[in-house]
């Protein structure tokens, strides 16, 4: 272990730093594992004797374990990887259910979110170019693996929701003036759009929202809680949709 490749790790902490070099790191031995049986390429993997073997492979101590971990629990494994990219194709928007995620800024939701994307068969998440970075160490660990499987594109969100209601594709998003979400019609296909923790969706994407939804509190007529976190509020919608394709 150099000094060199301790520096790299440090960087890859960095959305610059994995920016300029393409790489993310991956920590835990389930999810090193998972990777090396995906097509994702891994540069390095750093691991406490009797984990893994292989020409990519250094043992390495406890101690420089420690030294090496981004997490606050340093794991046994830890993995540079090579950031994959994804082609997108905005036509196929009609035939499955895609998630948009509007300045959604959270590691740990974003990271939920993929995972939730994961459970319920949603292969693609468009995100705005503010939102969180979705290999962000603790994004990565908060997907279980889901980061695997779910592609991730960071878009001009505004301008790819309006493309894709020019083609007539309904874009679904919450709203505390939209309809209660188990009294309206859902299509199987379309995009569904998820806001900001605090502000929610912002205005100029709100103008390309075909259908406003909203999550009813019960009963409605009780004092609630103002909001629901955003990563929950896509499992219940999610779970909506994938109810009503039977």
């Amino acid at each position: 272990m150099t000094k060199a490749e301790i520096q790299l790790i440090r960087s890859l902490g960095d959305k610059r730093g994995r920016s300029e070099t393409g790489l993310f790191v991956a920590e835990g031995e389930k999810l090193i594992s998972e990777i090396r049986s995906s097509q994702l390429r891994i540069r390095k993997i750093f691991a406490l004797e009797g984990l893994f073997t292989g020409p990519d492979v250094e043992i390495v101590s406890t101690k420089e374990m420690e030294r090496l971990s981004l997490l606050k629990t340093p794991s046994k494994a830890l993995a540079i990887v090579e950031i994959p990219h994804h082609r997108l194709d905005v036509g196929a928007f009609d035939k499955h259910l895609v998630l948009a995620l509007d300045e959604v800024q959270n590691p740990g939701n974003l990271g939920t979110i993929i995972r939730l994307a994961d459970w319920f068969g949603i292969t693609d998440i468009l995100c705005s170019h503010d939102s969180a970075d979705c290999f962000n160490p603790k994004v990565v660990q908060a997907t279980m693996g889901a980061i695997l499987r779910v592609r991730v594109h960071y878009v001009d969100l505004p301008a790819l929701l309006h493309e894709a209601r020019q083609a007539s594709i309904p874009i679904y998003g919450t709203f505390l003036e939209g309809e209660n979400l188990y009294h309206t019609p859902l299509t199987p296909h379309g995009i569904l759009v998820m806001g900001n923790e605090g502000r929610g969706i912002s205005t100029e994407v709100g103008k390309q929202v075909t259908h406003k939804l909203l999550i009813p509190p019960y009963p409605a007529d009780c004092r609630t809680s103002e909001s629901l976190n955003v990563a929950m509020a896509t499992g219940i919608i999610c779970a909506e949709f994938r109810r009503r394709q039977g």
